[in-house]
């Protein structure tokens, strides 16, 4: 069974602010162990589903977009989606209009982060430099192995809530 796990929080735990825009805005590093047999690599989706407001959700927002993971590789340190991908790695377009991960950085309200790993039959290959999530599922559809899940929470350090958990 493939797992997915961040020696920066515990699934379901609070995304350290590190991790966000109240600090370095790092991305977290992540393993994961239980890749299938016949997985040539992997692709990672972070995402949130409860923007702006978690009370009234509007549209899922995209965080991370990175694929063509090579299936020897079993972890990404901290950082590793700040700048550059590391070949063959590509990323896709999120949400902010630029590639790499971007934190969190919720306008109101505590949001989930899901970070969502994709075992594939397949490398997809560069998918363009306006490729969006869309574009991304689309290309996996047909080849997803295995899929793993972490999520994080975070409250906007801004947030006059926060001071109330």
């Amino acid at each position: 069974m493939l797992t997915l796990t961040s020696p920066a929080f515990a699934n379901g735990a609070a995304i350290p602010a590190r991790h966000t825009c109240d600090d370095a805005d790092r991305s977290p590093a992540l393993r994961w162990s239980g890749a299938p047999e016949g997985t040539r690599s992997f692709a990672l989706i972070v995402h949130d589903p409860d923007a702006p407001d978690p009370a009234r959700p509007q549209r899922d927002w995209v965080h991370w977009l990175a694929y063509d993971i090579p299936a020897t590789t079993a972890a990404l340190p901290e950082g590793a989606g700040n700048g550059d991908p590391a070949a063959p790695m590509h990323w896709a377009q999120t949400d902010a209009e630029s590639s790499g991960y971007h934190g969190p950085c919720p306008p109101i309200g505590r949001h989930r982060y899901f970070f969502e790993l994709y075992a594939l039959d397949t490398v997809l290959g560069p998918l363009g430099a306006r490729a969006r999530r869309a574009d991304l599922e689309r290309a996996m559809q047909g080849h997803v192995l295995a899929r793993a899940e972490l999520m994080g929470t975070y409250i906007h350090a801004a947030d006059p809530r926060r001071r109330h958990r």
